[in-house]
């Protein structure tokens, strides 16, 4: 099996080693950068990389803007490391398309456990049709891969998803018409998010929300107030 890659874009130079050297020796290949031309080198040389590991205090241009620049054209996941753990820098990283958000100084074994939980990229279904071999839906025109995790707008352009937002997708799809609760939602995104929490959870919904406002039509999730959220519109297997 080829070893996954991560590229790992941290600027203190014993921290890098000291990660790099603890991905490896968990079975990832790695490709290091301190700086953001040195990242854009790292992401276009080479095999393609399944993971991002991204430091927000970088010299130049920081990581948030990096996240910013990177999600116009990739859903390739993105981890945050920071020393700034707050809950609004962790918010802002979620708002801006990252994954996940591990504050500094963390254990080596949590960061392995989340980018592991990440690269699993298996939908958050809950069995049903999908499990019986029905991998392409659709609803309101919109069409869902499962197989691809892809999801393709009633023009037919594929829209950009991270896996978050993929797996949030694939868990109301799974349940339309019901009310699912915050804590259901939470539950579901644990693989994902270390940070799940309601207001996590009404980050991601209103990231993927906008995005399928994008092609001009209603957004088919309702906020029932005080409970969760509803799929309001019909699925049907493709």
């Amino acid at each position: 099996m080829t070893a996954q890659t991560i590229i790992l874009v941290e600027d203190d130079p014993g921290l890098r080693t000291l990660i790099a050297r603890l991905l490896q020796e968990n079975g990832f290949t790695v490709r290091t950068a301190a700086t953001a031309p040195e990242m854009w080198i790292a992401l276009e040389n080479g095999p393609p990389a399944h993971l991002v590991i991204l430091d927000i205090m970088l010299p130049g241009t920081n990581g948030l803007d990096l996240c910013r620049q990177i999600r116009k054209s990739s859903d390739i996941p993105i981890i945050f490391i920071s020393a700034r753990g707050s809950d609004e820098d962790r918010i802002l990283g979620l708002e801006l398309g990252a994954d996940d958000f591990l504050a500094k100084p963390f254990q080596p074994r949590e960061l392995i456990a989340r980018a592991r939980a990440i690269l699993r990229r298996g939908p958050m279904m809950d069995g049903g049709d999908q499990a019986r071999g029905r991998n392409e839906f659709t609803f309101d025109g919109w069409t869902v891969y499962f197989a691809r995790r892809e999801l393709r707008s009633p023009s037919g352009a594929v829209v950009d998803l991270t896996g978050a937002e993929f797996d949030l997708l694939s868990t109301f799809i799974s349940q339309p018409m019901r009310v699912i609760g915050r804590e259901r939602l939470i539950e579901l995104s644990r693989t994902r998010l270390s940070d799940s929490s309601d207001r996590s959870i009404d980050v991601l919904v209103s990231r993927l929300r906008r995005k399928l406002s994008a092609a001009g039509s209603q957004p088919p999730i309702v906020t029932v107030r005080g409970v969760g959220y509803m799929f309001s519109a019909q699925v049907q297997p493709a």
